[in-house]
């Protein structure tokens, strides 16, 4: 995905003040009740920088993105404990599997836990399987591990959870979680990544104009696209084949 950030509007009412999300997922908008250019996950901080109607414009913390939040997703800034380390996990109303389910959680979703039992923490949403999070400031060794996570996620433009996913998403939630910083669209992935003249290996990213892959290994990539709908594994040879623009980049982050 290209870069599609909002920006300013000097009609806003001036702010500024830290938040978290409060809900799974929440849409960032270009305008308040706009397109969606990005999604933000339960846990993550913004900025506020203003508010229009029943929006409020921040800015991302893990990215610098910017846009429009609908003002019931956002709630006082908390502290993230724990975050889910499976592709998604649900939380329970008790601490069993039997209670009824109340949300669902994607990957990289943040929460604080406030107490714990052998098989589950217990959250402000309810109670989370154990086997599906991890420490808030635990680093995965391999992003292409965690893209493969999302294999048979729809495809969704400016989508950034197990419900849906677009090609820059998929980048930024696997170098993210392996503690690479990583901007959210791929003309900003193209510009902030090392050139890599050499062999591919796991992990590199080829660039087209507007999309975005990771290398698997020398012949295969892992991509979110909008010709299958949904995050696949392919050939390089069969992408490049595919694709009717030819490959920009190819970069190794650091």
């Amino acid at each position: 995905m290209t870069d599609r950030r909002s920006t300013p509007d000097p009609t806003l009412a001036r702010g500024s003040a830290p938040a978290s999300l409060v809900c799974p997922l929440a849409d960032l908008r270009r305008s308040p009740d706009g397109a969606r250019d990005r999604q933000l996950l339960l846990g993550d901080k913004v900025i506020i920088l203003g508010r229009s109607g029943s929006y409020d414009y921040v800015r991302a913390c893990k990215d610098g993105y910017h846009g429009f939040v609908a003002r019931q997703a956002l709630g006082p800034p908390h502290a993230v404990t724990h975050r889910i380390s499976a592709a998604s996990s649900h939380v329970y109303a008790g601490a069993d599997i039997k209670s009824p389910d109340l949300a669902a959680l994607s990957f990289g979703s943040g929460v604080m836990a406030i107490r714990e039992t052998d098989d589950f923490i217990e959250t402000d949403l309810g109670h989370i399987p154990k086997q599906h999070v991890c420490a808030a400031d635990s680093v995965a060794n391999d992003p292409a591990d965690v893209a493969l996570l999302y294999l048979g996620t729809p495809y969704l433009w400016g989508g950034n959870s197990r419900w849906g996913i677009d090609c820059s998403g998929l980048v930024q939630a696997a170098l993210l979680a392996c503690g690479v910083p990583c901007p959210g669209d791929s003309d900003q992935q193209q510009a902030a990544f090392t050139p890599e003249t050499g062999a591919g290996q796991r992990g590199d990213l080829l660039f087209w104009k507007g999309h975005v892959a990771m290398l698997l290994d020398d012949s295969h990539l892992i991509h979110a696209n909008a010709f299958h709908m949904q995050t696949v594994i392919e050939s390089v040879q069969s992408a490049v084949d595919r694709i009717a623009d030819p490959v920009l980049a190819h970069l190794r982050p650091r």
